[in-house]
């Protein structure tokens, strides 16, 4: 590594969505000093941190892994992973830890990793819930401690120090858990002296890899460099550019304030980031500035168990059904509960009318010529929820709706068998922040030698 530089090599925007070898090694040819990728999103939802499983593949994820190993080694760079498996929690530090492994003894690697864990117990956030240490993040309302005992499992988002004191040891794979999406980009520069708020700045893109080029892919890989004044953004494949543009756009993706992004132990202050053309492809920042908070809080992500869920999925196409379809699905409701006496979820999801935006949809009088419409039943059990929801497709199968012509029909059904059992439901139950003391203290570190 140049003194005055740091390169930061992203294949993928999710470890396990891939990427083309062909950008993975030019990226390599670059002599990067960093690999670093981030797996993992709250996007998908609460089930996969409820469940303990990853949202994306084994065998995609070992492909990638694969690359990346044998490519740090051969460099003698650190390769770090952020929020493994998905969600970060213990289950899924150890299912990709277990890969690693795998990996390690295909290929007949050895090599020292660094994993460090963000499980938080319940009684550490009620401790903190009682010392008045806990906050809800925006929508999200004030917990009591009821909502924290019934948390299936709770992470907490982990900022650059706890891999600051994993790579004292000098790992060549930083493994972490939950973790702050640009951490694994920006700790080792500035553990080197590199700018913070340019560090973070350029995490928050890389962490995405070529979304932020146009035309933008998860599945590209990126090469990011960084100097003392800026930073500069380069595609690795050719039908790719970085411009002030595209740059600028993604600097705006997932914030509700355009100057300010808030993370562990402080903020990006964006007000006087400048984004500038290189050339045809690559582009520069600089100006983004890093300003420290007090008190350090972090992010908390807990998720309860809610049930189970079974779904029945079908298309309407009649306009007489279609014009009344909002009366008609409350008069369906009203059958059901009457029939059942159920208390159970039951939910309609009406694609062409406002499948997507529900009650914020503002094309209210837009008619769609046909509708796809999903039966959605939340219950205490399975067989419950199956019953539940063949009770409704059927009762609105042969619905009598007014100004009704044929006698049966109103629902095109997709699939044969029509209801579908899918298991499990969570909710998130806690997504607020916590103050700590030690931004270190809530994520242990293990350090292992890592093959034959």
């Amino acid at each position: 590594m140049k003194n005055d530089s740091f390169k930061v090599l992203s294949p993928t925007a999710i470890l396990g969505y891939g990427f083309p070898e062909r950008s993975f090694v030019r990226g390599i040819e670059k002599r990067p000093d960093l690999i670093a990728v981030d797996a993992g999103s709250t996007d998908p939802g609460p089930y996969y941190l409820g469940a303990g499983k990853s949202f994306t593949s084994r065998s995609a994820v070992k492909r990638d892994l694969e690359l990346m190993l044998g490519a740090a080694l051969e460099l003698s760079i650190p390769c770090i992973i952020g929020t493994a498996g998905g969600c970060g929690a213990r289950e899924h530090v150890a299912w990709t830890e277990a890969i690693i492994q795998e990996i390690a003894r295909e290929k007949g690697y050895r090599f020292k990793m660094a994993v460090i864990y963000a499980d938080v117990s319940k009684a550490e956030v009620l401790r903190a819930l009682g010392q008045g240490r806990v906050s809800p993040l925006h929508p999200a309302p004030q917990i009591a401690a009821e909502d924290v005992e019934n948390s299936v499992r709770i992470v907490a988002q982990m900022g650059a120090e706890p891999v600051f004191k994993a790579m004292e040891s000098g790992p060549q794979i930083v493994l972490c858990g939950r973790c702050y999406d640009p951490v694994p980009f920006a700790a080792p520069a500035i553990m080197k002296g590199f700018d913070p708020g340019l560090a973070y700045h350029l995490g928050k893109i890389l962490e995405c890899a070529a979304i932020a080029a146009t035309p933008g892919s998860g599945r590209d890989c990126v090469m990011g460099t960084l100097y003392m004044d800026s930073f500069e953004l380069e595609s690795l494949n050719e039908e790719r550019r970085f411009t002030p543009t595209s740059t600028a756009a993604h600097t705006l993706y997932e914030k509700s304030d355009p100057f300010h992004l808030p993370g562990p132990g402080g903020s990006l202050d964006l007000c006087a980031t400048r984004f500038e053309a290189l050339d045809e492809r690559r582009a520069r920042v600089s100006g983004t500035r890093f300003i420290p908070a007090d008190p350090y809080t972090v992010k908390l992500e807990g998720v309860k168990h809610a049930g189970f869920r079974a779904i029945s999925i079908g298309g309407i196409r009649d306009p007489i059904l279609i014009g009344q379809i909002d009366s008609v699905l409350t008069q369906v409701k009203g059958q059901v509960s009457e029939a059942l006496g159920s208390t159970d979820t039951l939910l309609f999801h009406v694609y062409g009318k406002d499948g997507v935006m529900g009650k914020m949809e503002p094309e209210k009088n837009r008619l769609s010529h046909e509708l796809g419409l999903v039966i959605e039943v939340i219950a205490g059990d399975q067989e419950q929820a199956n019953a539940v929801c063949s009770y409704v497709r059927s009762t609105l199968l042969h619905y009598g709706y007014p100004g009704r012509i044929s006698t049966a029909g109103n629902l095109a059904l997709l699939y044969s068998p029509s209801d579908i059992p899918c298991g499990d439901v969570f909710e998130f139950s806690i997504y607020h922040l916590m103050q700590v003391d030690d931004p270190e203290a809530l994520f242990p570190i293990e350090i292992s030698e890592v093959g034959p």
